[in-house]
């Protein structure tokens, strides 16, 4: 059995998308086409693969049309629930806006909808029961941290910063948008308040049980116009190898 049969995943789909905006109009970046499929739908594949049988779509801005598209199951394999937040809510918000809905699950595997990052899940979840983790972001190795920030772990892997984008030139481990959180500390999360897990909750949790997984996984992202050219010319070629 999949490590991650048993763990519903949360799909953080609720990003106004301003910055895509001028080459995607009229849609949800999670809807943004890559090679002729909506960017989600790479996403939910990696969980098919990854033997996870259970998702929540977090949707927000336009979220009536991934509703629309998705349904209530994804291919038979993976059965789709909806939380939708009425107003932007960061995605710490949403997340915890979503915690009734994560109840058959702990730890929950939270993913951001606008990026996927070719790595291991299995192994992923392995590492952080092994740790008995409170929380554990998923981590990759790019060339140049400036447009991510980078996060510096232990040789145990213990999350000890976030360094923001201006400080961190050069080559490094940043956050891949991959997560595994035990629910109390959803919980822990105020309810009602626009909040961001990269910015103001993961910063609070150090030293309170949050790791790092440094994966050997590439990090792609449709976030911005370029990335989102880079990923139609390059990233389905490169998941298929």
């Amino acid at each position: 059995m999949s490590e991650l049969s048993e763990v519903t995943a949360a799909i953080l789909a609720g990003g106004l998308g301003t910055r895509l905006r001028s080459v995607v109009p009229d849609r949800p970046k999670v809807l943004a086409e890559v090679s002729g499929r909506p960017f989600i739908e790479y996403l939910l594949d990696q969980l098919v693969r990854e033997g996870v049988r259970r998702a929540v779509l977090l949707s927000g801005f336009l979220g009536e049309q991934v509703r629309q598209r998705l349904g209530s199951s994804y291919r038979g394999k993976i059965a789709l629930e909806y939380s939708q937040e009425q107003q932007p809510m960061g995605t710490a918000g949403a997340l915890r806006l979503a915690l009734s809905r994560l109840d058959l699950s702990d730890p929950v595997l939270v993913l951001n909808g606008d990026s996927y990052c070719d790595a291991r899940l299995d192994a992923f979840a392995v590492w952080h029961a092994a740790r008995e983790s409170a929380a554990t972001i998923l981590l990759t190795e790019v060339a140049d941290t400036r447009r991510y920030g980078r996060v510096q772990v232990d040789d145990d892997g213990h999350v000890l910063r976030f360094m923001e984008k201006a400080q961190a030139e050069g080559p490094g481990w940043v956050n891949g948008g991959i997560y595994l959180l035990r629910r109390e500390l959803i919980a822990q999360i105020p309810a009602g308040r626009a909040m961001s897990l990269e910015r103001q909750v993961f910063p609070s949790w150090i030293g309170m049980g949050l790791h790092g997984f440094r994966s050997e996984g590439r990090l792609w992202d449709i976030g911005v116009p370029e990335a989102y050219a880079r990923a139609n010319a390059e990233f389905v070629a490169s998941i298929s190898r």
